[in-house]
């Protein structure tokens, strides 16, 4: 059985549409969301009806829980919490109470955890080992060997037994029985680690492999969205800066 992992669509309809059809050709059985389906870009209503039309779950990110009115986005830095402001302006109520209902965490496949920033918290960022260490102590007393996490829109993986991997271009990662992890399938709406591309990942539960991908998109669509639809430039310019 193969699921496919992603993380931080983020209104983005033409990376996140890439990223589908790269399931489709993989042939994975089912696909799970870390969280912040909104915020950034122009098609939040797009994402939502396409999230909830192809039944992937997902978690809560604190983008969503920002446009659907859950948290105060005062903490925001300027061009997200503007771009936050205009999602919220303009989600259909259906989607509102769509992201509303979504979870804290989901559990999967009996030892996978699904959260948004950590198991403690959205607005975490695990952005190196220690982090994840960190973490640890809330996993004990849980049946969960792998904890996949979003929000850094950075990709990564890293273990309990001390191996530290920054994830490139295609990259397989057999797991251990005898191991915990925490993993990250990057961003696929506004990568940050200066490649531009869409990124995700696919749990081959059979073989127990965790293989990275990247996906090219209709970026100029994605950035003329942005632009038109009012949102900040900055929101443009970090799509193709990948940062």
């Amino acid at each position: 059985m193969k699921i496919g992992i992603i993380a931080d669509v983020h209104a983005n309809l033409e990376a996140f549409q890439a990223v589908l059809n790269a399931f489709d050709k993989h042939g994975v059985d089912s696909i799970v969301h870390l969280g912040d389906i909104a915020g950034y870009n122009a098609n939040p209503n797009e994402c939502i009806d396409l999230m909830r039309a192809r039944g992937i779950e997902s978690v809560l990110g604190n983008h969503d829980a920002a446009a659907c009115g859950l948290e105060d986005p005062w903490f925001f830095r300027s061009a997200a919490k503007k771009a936050v402001e205009w999602t919220s302006e303009r989600l259909t109520e259906e989607n509102r109470c769509y992201l509303c209902s979504l979870p804290e965490e989901l559990l999967f496949n009996c030892r996978c955890l699904g959260v948004h920033g950590s198991p403690t918290s959205r607005d975490d960022y695990i952005i190196d080992w220690l982090d994840a260490m960190r973490q640890l102590e809330y996993l004990n007393g849980r049946e969960v060997s792998i904890c996949f996490f979003g929000h850094s829109h950075k990709p990564a993986l890293f273990s309990e037994k001390g191996a530290l991997h920054r994830l490139e271009v295609s990259q397989s990662h057999t797991l251990e029985q005898a191991n915990r992890y925490f993993i990250n399938p990057g961003a696929v709406g506004q990568p940050r680690d200066k490649d531009w591309r869409a990124c995700y990942g696919i749990l081959d539960v059979d073989a127990l492999r965790i293989d990275f991908y990247r996906v090219e998109y209709d970026i100029d669509t994605a950035c003329r969205k942005v632009l038109e639809g009012g949102l900040p430039e900055d929101n443009a310019k970090r799509l193709r800066r990948g940062k």
